[in-house]
């Protein structure tokens, strides 16, 4: 039984590790995705500017009078440059929603190998830590709570990208506040807290 209880718990041990490697990669590579969404967003936030500035003035008291539709078609084009942009960020939103799925494409796996060998374990090893290794109980709770961070925060970056109507300029204006409340800067604090705990649990394969 103690022969199975171990062999079982490695076998859990190798998968929670490919996860917090998984974690790891799909983390950078959700971070360069906000990185690189930033300038678009501010694109936005200058187009808003710009159809709102196209609203108000009045060509007819300048000398582009002469141009009767002149309003009409600066209005277009900064509305086909918002597609545009909305486009690029609806491109980003993909990458992001890749990497979601494969950190919850790894996690999943993880709780099920747990389920499965949960009766061979038993609670004093899932509970059990060592100077290497965090316990298993405690791993599988950050997994959880990452996991559900990554999807809310796709989820939340999804629903207000398709709330923007591109001839709404409150919206355009405001965009830029709105993306960066979604992620406060100690937002992620917890991930960073849970990688470092398990940094010596990485390295003792």
């Amino acid at each position: 039984m103690l022969r199975m209880s171990n062999s079982a718990l490695l076998s859990l041990h190798r998968v929670l590790q490919k996860c917090f490697d998984v974690i790891t990669q799909q983390r950078d590579v959700w971070a360069g995705v906000l990185r690189d969404c930033t300038p678009l967003l501010g694109s936005l936030g200058n187009l808003g500017q710009q159809l709102q500035a196209c609203a108000e003035v009045d060509l007819r008291a300048t000398p582009l009078q002469r141009f009767p539709d002149l309003q009409q078609r600066l209005r277009y084009k900064l509305l086909n440059a918002v597609d545009t942009v909305l486009g690029q960020l609806g491109d980003k939103m993909c990458v992001l929603q890749a990497a979601r799925d494969a950190i919850s494409n790894q996690v999943t796996p993880v709780f099920q190998l747990y389920e499965q060998h949960i009766d061979t374990l038993g609670l004093a090893a899932a509970v059990e830590r060592s100077p290497l290794a965090p316990s298993v109980a405690d791993m599988l709770e950050w997994l959880q709570d990452i996991d559900r961070f990554y999807r809310n925060q796709f989820l939340r970056r999804k629903v207000l990208l398709q709330s923007i109507k591109p001839d709404n300029v409150s919206q355009l204006l405001s965009v830029p506040q709105a993306w960066s409340r979604l992620s406060p800067p100690d937002s992620e604090d917890f991930i960073s807290d849970a990688l470092m705990k398990v940094s010596f649990f990485m390295d003792s394969r």
